[in-house]
């Protein structure tokens, strides 16, 4: 076998000198070097931001939204969406291992990837199903895992495609459990899909009885979704995307006081103000959105005077996949919910 990077930059193809997430092109051939995982894909689990784009650009058309991944991985080798520049995650089994790895893996195992799909190779037969509310599309593909590369094993007390969704997003949760003290007051923009409702459990668990964790979710059936795991104290419906108003009514909500920590799962462009602003001085922003604009956070946390901690959202935290499963192991409302979404 040829031998590869550990980091894989032995499949960019261009431009040279980049690793491969942030190359426009990479290699796709399923022929594996020394140190790289070949797996057969069943499960791609979009990233919710580009999930969102592709599927407004279609108007809601499964057949377009198909043509549109399967288009951008032949031009890129891999599932990058060129517009918000995320990616995913996927499932599936593996199906051979490089002569140098020593890996508690095997062929047959059946794995999650927790590397995003903007970096994975990845080449797709067919796609047989999209699904439009949770964004994972069935697919007959492979992928490879190079050597740096994290996974899971799936586990086998939950249905796989729970997991998948939670593992999707598991860097969040697991994050916020360091960012949240007790008896903070916690903002969860985007509180109705699936990293804010995992950070509603953990924001309330952290901030513990004497906190205040307020919810923010659009639409009726994510307000509804957050408001039945009664982890928050306030849910607010505004427009995310305006700043102005969100600012008010957490204003309201905290009599003033304003949030410690404020974070950001929504799916959306243009919220980046919408989470500093009603942020205390001090205090923290975490962007778990892959549609932020982080040239826009620091410069327009500079232009209100806000002296707050912006924070990038690391989709990789030391033990992030076994915490976040675990949330939906201790929390049955956060379960049935996850299994309903992925129906």
């Amino acid at each position: 076998m040829k031998k590869g990077c550990v980091f894989g930059t032995h499949r960019v193809v261009e431009p040279h000198g980049v690793l491969p997430q942030a190359a426009w092109r990479i290699d796709n051939s399923m022929e594996i070097y020394d140190n790289e995982i070949l797996i057969d894909v069943s499960t791609l689990n979009l990233d919710s931001a580009s999930f969102h784009q592709i599927k407004e650009e279609a108007k809601g058309d499964p057949e377009a939204i198909k043509e549109t991944i399967l288009k951008t991985i032949q031009t890129r080798g891999k599932q990058h969406n060129p517009v918000t520049g995320s990616g995913g995650m996927l499932i599936g089994q593996i199906a051979a291992l490089g002569d140098k790895l020593d890996r508690d893996i095997k062929p047959g195992d059946k794995i999650a990837t927790l590397v995003s799909l903007s970096l994975t190779p990845l080449k797709i037969d067919k796609i047989t199903a999209v699904n439009l509310q949770t964004a994972q599309v069935d697919v007959e593909g492979q992928a490879i895992l190079f050597e740096s590369g994290v996974y899971a094993k799936l586990p086998n007390d939950m249905p796989e495609k729970v997991a998948l969704a939670a593992l999707d997003v598991a860097g969040a949760p697991a994050q916020v459990s360091h960012l949240v003290n007790t008896g903070d007051t916690v903002l969860v923009l985007g509180a109705g899909g699936k990293s804010g409702l995992l950070c509603l459990h953990e924001a309330r668990k952290q901030a513990g009885p004497d906190g205040l964790v307020i919810a923010v979710a659009r639409s009726e059936a994510a307000c509804q979704r957050a408001h039945s795991t009664r982890l928050a104290d306030v849910i607010l419906s505004p427009d995310a995307t305006n700043a102005m108003e969100v600012y008010n009514l957490v204003h309201e909500a905290t009599n003033g006081k304003l949030a410690d920590v404020a974070i950001n799962c929504t799916n959306v462009p243009r919220t980046e103000m919408s989470t500093i602003l009603p942020a205390k001085n001090g205090g923290k922003a975490y962007f778990f959105n892959m549609a932020t604009s982080f040239t826009a956070a620091a410069l327009g946390a500079e232009g209100v005077g806000k002296d707050v901690e912006l924070i990038i959202g690391n989709g990789y935290t030391q033990g992030h996949a076994e915490h976040t499963l675990n949330i939906l192991r201790e929390n049955e409302t956060l379960s049935a919910i996850f299994d309903s979404l992925s129906e």
